[in-house]
């Protein structure tokens, strides 16, 4: 990671008087909205500010949290004096870190049954992850049908369309895809499992891990594909 990227700056702008995040990592904007902060997308920077219509001792306490915690996660922050703090805040592991995970698990996967567990994951019927975000986003279309703005019905309907269209066509693309992998029953040919002799006095007897293939074990290169001529 870039030093520079360790440095992370919050003020109260003198033109506008909100309270302004800049810098940091995809990590530290994670901190910064767990802080209560909204993040503003320019062309050139992503920002951010505290919500709209928050009193100033409010935003204070908000920025204050957010100083606390990117200090905590190692960032170098520099502030101004009312939101300077050096207390410590422990991080609890984030619901996405867990999703994540799975990301591993196929990095580390040797065979097209490990692969078809890791997608289960996502596309359990049940309990999978893809099956939570549709039933997260129908309660969240039924939190804003009751709020109360003209317009939330129409954002009502746009969750529901998420939900019914792309979060659909996702889980089914890949109860397809994890249905293949079952089946194949294959190792990966750029990953193999081996075991790795050990003196007799240490704990572990072998090692299982992904590895390069040995020389010569990979697939011929496929032939050039074949150019079509126009449809008529």
């Amino acid at each position: 990671m870039a030093s520079a990227d360790r440095f992370v700056s919050v003020h109260r702008d003198p033109h506008s008087e909100e309270v302004l995040v800049r810098g940091g990592t995809p990590e530290a904007h994670s901190i910064i909205q767990r802080s209560g902060f909204v993040p503003v997308v320019r062309l050139h920077e992503t920002y951010h500010r505290t919500p709209a219509g928050l009193t100033g001792d409010r935003e204070n306490r908000m920025a204050t949290d957010a100083v606390a915690q990117l200090r905590s996660a190692g960032y170098h922050v520099d502030c101004d004096e009312p939101f300077d703090t050096n207390s410590q805040t422990v991080r609890h592991p984030a619901l996405g870190g867990s999703v994540a995970h799975l990301a591993e698990r196929l990095r580390e996967a040797t065979t097209t049954g490990e692969a078809a567990d890791v997608l289960t994951e996502l596309t359990a019927p049940h309990d999978g992850i893809l099956a939570g975000l549709d039933e997260t986003l129908a309660a969240l279309a039924d939190f804003f049908d009751g709020l109360g703005n003209p317009a939330d019905p129409h954002i009502a309907r746009r969750l529901r369309y998420l939900a019914d269209e792309y979060v659909r066509i996702v889980r089914t693309d890949l109860a397809h895809t994890r249905g293949q992998l079952a089946d194949r029953h294959a190792s990966h040919p750029g990953r193999r499992d081996w075991a790795q002799e050990v003196h007799d006095k240490e704990h572990e007897r072998s090692a299982v891990c992904a590895g390069p293939p040995p020389p010569g074990a990979l697939p011929s290169p496929a032939s050039p594909p074949v150019t079509a001529g126009p449809r008529r």
